[in-house]
């Protein structure tokens, strides 16, 4: 058990995951600060965050590995279809179930998590344990949080051109590429003469990180909070959502492994697959609910992908440990 929690520890869900609810809790006690009438401008300030984020990690992105990553198309091709189509595709065809306008908005937080990139550091994380293709699960990470910012919107467009919400797409889009792309790929030039400076004291930026992240999420829940947007959800319903996002993560998880059995993936590269291909990002949620979603309702978008992070993470580990064993195992034989 011990080894799940260190495990649980290292892919991030440790203080951090217990400061983003605190950040919920004092958004819920004292939404003023983060409010867009306060003298603070904290969503402004967040969002500048948010560009030294990606900038950050678009200079630990080697150019070259990205290149040779290039050559497991079949691996890659698996993971973003499942990221970028099977999640969506799943939570279109359970939409009818959701009949009410107020359960229609639950479904459309849903589908901003089906919608997400996968994650970056826990997914790595996870392979590294279960002994992976390693190289192949950075690769992946590292293009789907590229990806998303694409893609993400385009989903997100289709689904709400379709209903009573005014989406511009050109403006998101272009938002995401000044506040995302840019500093990803200024990052990116600058590797070669900065890379070691952002290896060396990647502690401190993941800190910096956490705390951007934190602040997005008080800033967000301020303004769902303000606006009670949350009066019509109780814990029932919460509970029922939490019971939906750890059923999607198992069946998006055996589903990989029964196509990683069909095309007779090596152990290490269905592992990939598995890992990297059921993971979605809390850090790219956050930053997009900015752009997509008016203040008050950014919160209660992140309600669905909150949930998830911490299942997956719980999941993952046990699955990962479970993976590292039974190799151990059978050198042992």
């Amino acid at each position: 058990m011990s080894k799940i929690f260190e495990t649980a520890r290292k892919a991030g869900l440790d203080g951090f995951m217990l400061a983003l609810l605190s950040m919920i809790v004092l958004a819920w006690l004292w939404p003023y600060p983060g409010m867009k009438e306060s003298p603070l401008h904290l969503s402004e300030i967040s969002s500048y965050a948010v560009s030294i984020i990606f900038f950050f990690y678009g200079l630990r992105l080697s150019p070259e590995k990205l290149r040779a990553g290039l050559v497991n198309w079949k691996l890659h091709l698996m993971v973003h279809l499942s990221t970028f189509v099977l999640f969506p595709l799943v939570a279109l065809a359970f939409r009818p179930l959701f009949k009410t306008e107020e359960s229609q908005t639950i479904w459309l937080a849903i589908f901003f998590l089906t919608a997400l990139p996968s994650t970056v550091s826990s997914s790595v994380v996870m392979v590294s344990i279960a002994r992976g293709n390693i190289p192949a699960a950075i690769f992946n990470a590292s293009i789907s949080s590229l990806i998303g910012v694409l893609i993400t919107p385009l989903w997100m467009g289709v689904v709400m051109d379709a209903g009573p919400e005014h989406f511009n797409l050109l403006s998101v889009v272009g938002k995401l590429a000044l506040q995302v792309l840019l500093p990803v790929f200024a990052g990116i030039f600058l590797n070669k003469r900065w890379g070691h400076f952002a290896e060396h004291n990647k502690k401190y930026i993941r800190y910096f990180d956490q705390s951007s992240i934190l602040l997005i999420v008080y800033t967000s829940f301020c303004e769902s909070f303000g606006e009670h947007l949350f009066n019509s959800l109780g814990i029932k319903e919460i509970v029922f959502l939490g019971l939906g996002m750890f059923a999607l993560f198992f069946a998006i998880y055996f589903l990989l492994t029964f196509i990683g059995n069909l095309l007779k993936f090596s152990r290490e590269d269905e592992i990939t697959a598995v890992f990297c291909g059921s993971k979605k990002s809390l850090v790219q949620g956050a930053v997009m609910s900015k752009v997509l979603f008016s203040g008050a309702q950014a919160g209660f978008m992140l309600l669905p992908i909150m949930l998830y992070h911490s299942l997956q993470l719980i999941a993952a580990s046990i699955i990962a440990q479970r993976m590292s064993r039974e190799i151990n195992t059978a050198e042992k034989i």
